[in-house]
């Protein structure tokens, strides 16, 4: 059980996390409640993290990480292959997939996409990303960046000879962004994505 302090924290840290697409640094939980120890946040979230609700990762400016608690098995059936070329005959296969051990794993999040930068690698506004928290990508992987500590954004991650850092999305229409590498932190990367036709 969480006391209503811990409360009001574990509400903040999900609430701002579902709008900017990354969790608070301490400073911001701080500022929220009204708080200026950093110990005193540093506290709570222990304690949300005991119960489960929280992961938290050492010496990390957003290192707050939400838990699915208590997720159950999503299984459907795999009925078949479907041609998206030329026809095939329609085979039964009868076996099923589990959408949890798909799609989740260790140090996961969704995030659901705002906006159309990355609509030629087929990821469109309001399709949900599988992200994988890591604070490093190889070249060519779609990327959660942050920029300056402010904005995030869903690009391709590519490292320049010189050590700047390339941001490039996916829509011909918009530019690449350019950035020394201090300027970029690396939230994750994309490993799965999600989208509903209803």
């Amino acid at each position: 059980m969480l006391t209503d302090r811990e409360r009001q924290v574990y509400d903040f840290v999900r609430a701002y996390t579902r709008r900017h697409g990354v969790p608070p640094k301490l400073r911001e939980i701080g500022a929220h409640l009204g708080v200026g120890s950093r110990g005193t946040v540093h506290r709570y979230l222990r304690a949300i993290e005991e119960a489960g609700l929280i992961a938290i990762t050492p010496d990390r400016a957003r290192g707050v990480r939400l838990v699915n608690k208590g997720a159950s098995r999503a299984v459907l059936p795999v009925l078949g292959r479907i041609a998206a070329g030329l026809p095939i005959e329609a085979i039964p296969d009868e076996t099923e997939i589990d959408l949890s051990e798909f799609f989740m794993g260790p140090n996961r999040f969704v995030l659901r996409v705002d906006g159309e930068s990355m609509i030629e690698a087929g990821i469109l506004h309001g399709d949900m990303v599988i992200v994988e928290s890591r604070n490093s990508a190889r070249d060519g992987e779609i990327v959660v960046a942050l920029i300056d500590n402010q904005e995030a954004t869903l690009k391709t991650f590519r490292r320049n000879p010189d050590g700047s850092i390339t941001l490039r999305p996916a829509n011909h229409s918009m530019a690449p962004m350019r950035f020394a590498a201090e300027r970029v932190a690396i939230q994750g990367v994309v490993v799965g994505q999600m989208r509903s036709y209803r």
